[in-house]
């Protein structure tokens, strides 16, 4: 499944390759889905790619070629992928590889698997992966009793003056609400998710960068939403 937006410019560009057999350029994109800037262009791009709907031919300008086609455009049936909707491994139950009957003091002992939801943007948001890329082990300690949790891949270089380099994996309580200065996972405009520093001021959110390479990026407050908060973090070297 595609986002609206997504959708959108693939039909444009299916279109345009079939009326007149090259693709749009960027700037015609940017117009026929009326947003500001070329930057959502690039980010819509990548994620047809990153899913396979899309090729971007090598050495050649505007070169776009489609390789399959959604269900509602006549393609055949496909897993859905987009979405930010992440499945979660309740927190208090322990994993099977740990007894059952413990306590849950006992339960930090161990360590857990939690499902590595794909990747997430510590810079310019992009769509965060709803499936499961693959399981991380994560100390019990790391965990809070009660809480459901997740874990994400960090790309980027926004978050490095917090700590948070390109390849770590970051482990997110789920929750929707955040406390100002908290770093967390935060959907935009029910299409893109970002890691990044949350400040509620009034009716708008502001959600900071921790590199000052990186802008703050500053949003009514019905267009953000929380969907974890940084609880640790794994790096492998």
């Amino acid at each position: 499944m595609l986002t609206k937006k997504q959708l959108d410019l693939l039909e444009f560009i299916h279109t345009r390759l079939q009326k007149d057999g090259v693709p749009p350029s960027f700037d015609e994109m940017k117009d026929a889905l009326d947003l500001r800037s070329k930057s959502g262009i690039h980010r819509l791009i990548t994620a047809l790619e990153e899913r396979g709907f899309i090729r971007r031919l090598a050495h050649r300008a505007r070169a776009i070629e489609i390789v399959k086609l959604p269900e509602s455009m006549g393609g055949a049936p496909s897993a859905p992928t987009a979405g930010f909707h992440p499945n979660v491994i309740d927190g208090p139950h322990p994993s099977p590889a740990q007894p059952a009957n413990v306590t849950p003091d006992e339960v930090q002992l161990f360590a857990r698997e939690l499902p590595v939801m794909g990747k997430i943007a510590a810079g310019v948001p992009i769509e965060a992966i709803s499936h499961v890329d693959h399981h991380v082990a994560v100390p019990g300690q790391m965990l809070s009793v009660g809480q459901n949790h997740y874990a994400l891949e960090v790309k980027g270089d926004s978050m490095i003056d917090a700590g948070i380099n390109n390849g770590d994996v970051v482990i997110l309580s789920e929750t929707t609400t955040a406390d100002n200065g908290d770093i967390v996972v935060a959907l935009v405009e029910d299409q893109e998710a970002t890691l990044k520093k949350f400040h509620h001021n009034g009716t708008s959110i502001a959600l900071e960068a921790a590199n000052p390479a990186y802008e703050t990026r500053v949003y009514p407050e019905d267009k953000v939403k929380v969907q974890g908060k940084l609880v640790g973090l794994i790096r492998t070297y």
